[in-house]
């Protein structure tokens, strides 16, 4: 006569169906962790206006260290800074959108024309 021990069988299957679906609920709150961070992240990108003697400019900083700071209109021959504190904040708003977008943060004539900044 053979006995099976069908008490262990049972609580070994429970035990394996229990982890496989701890692994899941584990991978997949790691998952939305990842995720939820990784939007989350936060731009540390600010742009200013800066008064110059002869008019405005702007600074770009990141996590409050400035990586650009531009006192007079660029691509002009002239050293003029902008007339206005808006003309400043729009050139400054267009670097920074380059500089998220991973693009060259040059700004060309046809920017400026753009922007109707005048020169």
């Amino acid at each position: 006569m053979m006995i099976i021990n069908s008490t262990n069988r049972f609580f070994w299957t429970k035990l394996q169906k229990n982890l496989i679906l701890a692994n899941k609920y584990t991978i997949f709150f790691i998952l939305c962790l990842f995720l939820f961070v990784s939007c989350n992240k936060a731009e540390s990108f600010k742009v200013q206006s800066l008064k110059t003697n002869s008019g405005w400019g702007y600074t770009i900083s990141k996590d409050d260290k400035i990586i650009i700071k531009q006192t007079v209109i660029p691509v002009i021959s002239d050293n003029k800074s902008f007339k206005t504190e808006k003309e400043a904040l729009s050139v400054g708003n267009l670097v920074l959108q380059k500089l998220k977008d991973d693009l060259s943060p040059t700004v060309t004539k046809k920017d400026l024309f753009l922007l109707a900044i005048k020169t």
